[in-house]
């Protein structure tokens, strides 16, 4: 059985990711500041409180604890301020950063080969609002750009990401850059998305499903990538029941698309997932909402063309 370390596996996606690991045979340790408020997970994980900010204290964490395991085989790193505007600017960043630093390079002294981290679809340029992207959908083939400190600090962890590989050309280091999270339990709110569209329009309307994301962490563990890839992980569809190409063309009207998107389409490209992970979504709030608020009420939008100009 595969022994996985998920920093952060008491959080939202964190949660998911461990009943996923769980469900698929491994065994799954949780360093977390706070136990998980999942009963069934808890009662089939190891929990260690651990700093992650401390390296004396992940490096143990990654090697052995008494009592509980001696030895890792991958990490998932979860564990972070999952958005701007919680902390202040430099406290989010001081914490992000150093964390993911931490963990990268203990894994590298533990000789663990196989870790996969939470990156951000912030990294993208988010909000578009304020920066359009260069064309959609919205793939990896551009430059990060990240518009506030937490997203920096992504970058940073995806460049650091990037040297860490070059040093060891034998590890595997997967930065997923998941696009805002949502459980079941939340989409009862989706169809009041409808009434305003451009409170959506900060990531495209994108999102991605817990399950998802979960499943996304999966197939990067179980890649036989090696070296940094980054990856967008999304849902297959938007948060909004208007045509993708109607919504692009109303509030991004000079921003060219790459390719035909149809219907409700995310616009969050996660075509590198699907090719180089076998990623593919399987949930979406439609799934969860009425009839009437999943359907599709306006009419459909052709996909604009020309050289046109958001843990």
């Amino acid at each position: 059985m595969t022994r996985v370390v998920v920093t952060g596996g008491s959080g939202k996606l964190g949660r998911a990711v461990v009943r996923e690991l769980l469900e698929n045979g491994y065994e799954v340790v949780n360093l977390d500041r706070a136990p998980s408020p999942d009963p069934e997970a808890a009662a089939r994980t190891s929990f260690v409180r651990v700093d992650l900010t401390d390296y004396g204290q992940v490096a143990e964490a990654l090697t052995s604890v008494d009592d509980r395991y001696s030895q890792i085989d991958a990490v998932v790193h979860l564990a972070a301020i999952p958005a701007p505007g919680i902390l202040t600017n430099s406290a989010t960043f001081s914490n992000n950063v150093p964390s993911s630093y931490n963990v990268f390079a203990a894994a590298a002294k533990a000789g663990i080969d196989n870790v996969v981290w939470a990156s951000s679809e912030t990294v993208l340029g988010l909000p578009f609002a304020d920066s359009p992207p260069p064309f959609f959908p919205v793939s990896e083939d551009y430059p990060v750009r990240p518009q506030s400190t937490y997203s920096l600090g992504k970058a940073v962890e995806e460049e650091m990401a990037r040297h860490f590989t070059r040093w060891n050309p034998d590890l595997k280091l997967i930065g997923l850059r998941f696009s805002n999270v949502f459980d079941v339990e939340d989409y009862a709110a989706f169809p009041a998305f409808e009434q305003n569209p451009e409170g959506r329009s900060w990531n495209a309307w994108g999102y991605i499903d817990a399950r998802d994301g979960a499943q996304a962490v999966r197939l990067a563990l179980e890649s036989t990538i090696t070296g940094f890839e980054a990856f967008v992980i999304a849902a297959a569809d938007t948060v909004m029941s208007t045509p993708s190409a109607e919504l692009a063309a109303r509030y991004f009207p000079e921003v060219p698309f790459t390719r035909p998107v149809e219907g409700v389409e995310t616009l969050l490209s996660i075509d590198k997932a699907k090719r180089m992970l076998w990623f593919s979504p399987q949930h979406s709030w439609r799934d969860h909402a009425t009839p009437a608020a999943a359907s599709v009420p306006s009419e459909s939008a052709s996909t604009p063309t020309g050289d046109g100009a958001s843990a």
